[in-house]
């Protein structure tokens, strides 16, 4: 016990100094960042995914995802960042919140209508949620899917079409091995040749363990 007590604090520390105005940062998605050892998954927030557009009050659609993607980097830019957070998903990326210049980046991206607050797993961002939904802000101007819904669309198409009902596709290319999921922008365009070493992947799990890694927004 006196083990696993010194481990993880001397894990939650590590996380704590992991980030700083030293270190380069780089933007996943909407909710995800990483340092280059340390890929962090914003707490308490779900964004919409790059290739997904919303709905404005008028109908005109507007492409939220990469709207939530740019305002996280321009977040980032130039800002001395701190993460706080010491439990991994399965994806082995790190849950955490960050700061941006000392103010909460996940209750930003909720606050100005870029991200749903993701009460199923935390309730942190609800109110903020709630108070930009009253305003019609953001992705409340319209009646908009929330991005696990979108995801699960994506998924449920995808499944259907690809080979053993595994629809990721293990892509390498010059960057590297990269994997698409359904809900890739890129996803489309991305061809799987096995003669090449490229392969479908049945989960995103599965895809990292085999050394495959998700794109990278920058």
């Amino acid at each position: 016990m006196k083990g696993h007590l010194l481990f993880t604090l001397v894990l939650s520390f590590v996380l704590l100094q992991s980030l700083g105005a030293e270190a380069a940062f780089r933007v996943i998605d909407a909710d995800t960042i990483s340092d280059g050892r340390i890929t962090y998954r914003l707490n308490g927030i779900d964004a919409p995914e790059m290739g997904q557009a919303c709905s404005s009050q008028t109908g005109k659609k507007w492409k939220c995802g990469e709207a939530a993607t740019s305002y996280l980097a321009a977040k980032l830019k130039s800002a001395s960042i701190r993460c706080e957070g010491s439990s991994q998903d399965r994806y082995g990326r790190t849950i955490a919140t960050c700061f941006a210049d000392g103010k909460d980046i996940g209750e930003s991206l909720v606050a100005s209508g870029l991200a749903w607050s993701f009460r199923r797993y935390d309730m942190v961002y609800a109110q903020t949620e709630d108070t930009a939904r009253a305003a019609k802000l953001g992705i409340w101007a319209g009646n908009n899917m929330p991005p696990w819904e979108f995801r699960a669309a994506k998924w449920a198409v995808g499944e259907q079409k690809a080979p053993d009902g595994c629809p990721i596709k293990g892509n390498i290319s010059k960057n590297g091995k990269i994997y698409h999921a359904p809900w890739s922008p890129w996803y489309g365009r991305t061809k799987v040749s096995p003669s090449k070493g490229e392969r479908w992947f049945c989960n995103e799990a599965e895809a990292l363990a085999a050394g495959w890694r998700a794109p990278a927004w920058q």
